[in-house]
């Protein structure tokens, strides 16, 4: 492997696992980024790479993220990722799941897992007969469910932070809004900016996800490939990553960067860019944590409560990117840098703090 995982750009992991299983077909990687603050969590991510250092650049780069997405939210989580290398269509068994699962528990609670892309909450009800260090199971299990229409929650309280800061309102009522990649989280974004009354143009590439949107919203398709250049208030990019990059940020006719997608800069550098093309960014981290603030209520005495936990989300999604934009603000900095600092500060702090965590609750098997 090419990637240098002692590399400080990485953030200085604390553990790496390399997990494999002939007999099942597996192929997995997980990476604990820091336990400072708890436990780490963080989804599995399941998809083809075109090779495995592609696949740990993208579990390094995801894992480090959810540091600071827990940190900056105020959680006493630490951040963990993990990636099955494979087509979750034609690779997924309840072996292979199972497989996985006793990897996750060897690592004795440093790691919690959760869907993320290509994994589903039976998937995570699966790995519960293995090992109760997962999060985000089916209500029937104890656990919140599917964390997608919270996280939309909380990416609507982020574009309500941004319009506030630029425009002086919350207020959506006519704001054009590009949403670009509407699975599950961009989907249930669109139907709430529909709501609120804002004017939407909608991408995805499966074609069909973009139609059944905009027959619900009466938003406008555009092709995934031009989304980014959609003249608009608030570009939304809520797919995979990297999509703020050297191609796409003098394209941008936006006022402001407000998305779900996880790892939207290609690059560090890329805030800069943003920043001096006038372009507000709320990092992506900062308006995503809606699902990590949701599967973190589930250690709460008394067990799960939704609506509780919808209203956290929006509370602190919206405090959070209001602090960072002033932040950066106030100190000419970019909104990434303003974002790592407040994060930083936290974790800083906590290094001298012993933790215990309990997290996750013990689970009912299915």
């Amino acid at each position: 492997m090419d990637v240098d995982v002692f590399d400080e750009s990485w953030g200085a992991h604390e553990q790496i696992v390399m997990c494999q299983d002939k007999a099942t077909g597996l192929k997995a990687i997980i990476a604990i980024h820091s336990t400072v603050l708890g436990p780490s969590l963080g989804g599995t991510r399941w998809k083809t790479y075109d090779s495995t250092n592609e696949a740990l650049t993208d579990v390094l780069r995801l894992s480090r993220a959810m540091t600071y997405k827990s940190s900056a939210a105020g959680l006493n989580l630490g951040g963990g990722k993990a990636v099955i290398v494979g087509d979750p269509a034609k690779d997924r068994s309840e072996e292979l799941l199972r497989s996985y699962a006793r990897f996750v528990h060897s690592l004795s609670g440093r790691y919690i897992t959760a869907e993320d892309v290509g994994t589903t909450m039976a998937d995570m009800d699966f790995i519960t007969d293995e090992t109760p260090y997962v999060a985000g199971i089916s209500e029937a299990l104890g656990g919140s469910g599917d964390p997608s229409p919270v996280t939309s929650i909380g990416v609507l309280s982020a574009i309500k932070a941004a319009a506030t800061h630029i425009w002086g309102t919350g207020d959506l009522a006519g704001r054009h809004i590009c949403v670009s990649g509407v699975g599950k989280v961009g989907s249930a974004l669109a139907r709430h900016l529909a709501d609120e009354g804002a004017r939407l143009t909608v991408a995805d590439i499966v074609a069909e996800s973009a139609a059944r949107v905009s027959a619900e919203t009466g938003a406008e398709v555009v092709d995934v490939e031009k989304a980014h250049a959609v003249p608009c208030d608030i570009f939304s990019p809520c797919a995979l990553g990297a999509i703020l990059n050297d191609t796409t940020i003098p394209e941008l006719s936006c006022t402001a960067v407000v998305g779900a997608a996880n790892n939207q800069l290609a690059r560090p550098d890329h805030a800069e860019a943003l920043k001096s093309a006038g372009i507000l960014y709320v990092p992506d981290y900062i308006g995503n944590a809606g699902g990590v603030i949701n599967i973190a209520s589930e250690a709460e005495p008394g067990g799960y409560n939704a609506e509780r936990a919808r209203q956290r989300v929006a509370e602190n999604i919206f405090a959070s990117t209001t602090d960072v934009l002033q932040i950066a603000e106030r100190e000419s900095i970019t909104t990434a840098e303003a974002a790592d600092r407040r994060a930083e500060a936290r974790l800083e702090a906590a290094r001298s703090t012993p933790r215990i965590r309990t997290f996750p609750q013990e689970k009912p098997k299915r």
